[in-house]
């Protein structure tokens, strides 16, 4: 099982990334995926998850509103939109894949982990 995540890097306030995460080694399509983030010295924060098929997706109250989380499961990827970035978003960001679309916010149970991408936000 792998998942990679690309796309981190340091960008100014305000400005737009966008997370890619590639999946191989399991059944991509039956699985809800997430988006997780820690900053240092910070526990792991729930960002984003979307259920297998798209239809169900929750955000963070910290990022409603300028995140995007999409999949595409042909292609065995979950994507992460972020616009209007703030300083206070600098993390590293992981994919997580859960067997499960419920509990959404429960991240110690997801079953796959990436292993990070840095996103700094700073002038």
């Amino acid at each position: 099982v792998q998942l990679v995540e690309s796309g981190g890097g340091l960008v100014q306030p305000g400005g737009s990334l966008r997370l890619s995460c590639a999946a191989s080694g399991f059944t991509f399509s039956t699985y809800a995926m997430s988006w997780v983030r820690q900053a240092p010295g910070k526990e792991r924060e729930f960002v984003a998850k979307i259920s297998r098929a798209g239809v169900s997706i929750d955000y963070a109250a910290s990022v409603k509103g300028r995140v995007t989380i999409s999949r595409d499961n042909a292609k065995s990827t979950v994507y992460l939109q972020m616009n209007s970035l703030k300083p206070e978003d600098t993390a590293v960001y992981y994919c997580a894949a859960d067997t499960q679309y419920y509990p959404i916010y429960k991240v110690g149970s997801y079953e796959y982990w990436g292993q990070g991408t840095q996103v700094t936000v700073s002038s």
